[in-house]
């Protein structure tokens, strides 16, 4: 088994989220929280679905760093978790809300210039045993 990075040291022994480790306010996870669907617990037992706004927090953790999903520090729910929640939402649209949320809310407040904007992206295939 992968030994994942404590958020911090403090932490380490807990394996809880501190609130340094979170990607969102408080106010950005209200406006967003009805979109993610709380598991409901299994009607077979076993452990207790992991915390959705957690979950969330550890996607978002990726996503930002650009990390591998093994190497999701142990504040954050298991990197399998995340990524079983993250591919379920994003098939049903649901980031793509949140976003679309976060984003009217930026605006309302006058937080975006759309006189400028820009796409950045980068893509370079590599076939395997092709010649570049």
């Amino acid at each position: 088994m992968h030994n994942r990075p404590a958020c911090d040291e403090a932490d380490a022994s807990s394996g809880s989220m501190k609130e340094l480790d979170r990607q969102l306010t408080d106010e950005q996870w209200q406006l967003i929280e009805s979109l993610f669907p709380a598991k409901a617990p299994s009607p077979q037992g076993g452990r207790p679905p992991a915390p959705t706004r957690d979950c969330v927090e550890g996607i978002l953790w990726i996503l930002r760093s650009g990390a591998r999903w093994k190497d999701l520090p142990r504040c954050f729910p298991s990197a399998s978790t995340c990524w079983r929640r993250f591919r379920e939402w994003t098939e049903a649209g649901i980031w793509k809300q949140a976003w679309a949320r976060l984003l009217r809310k930026l605006d309302r407040r006058g937080g975006i210039d759309w006189s400028e904007s820009m796409a950045d992206g980068t893509f370079a295939s590599a076939k395997k045993g092709a010649i570049a």
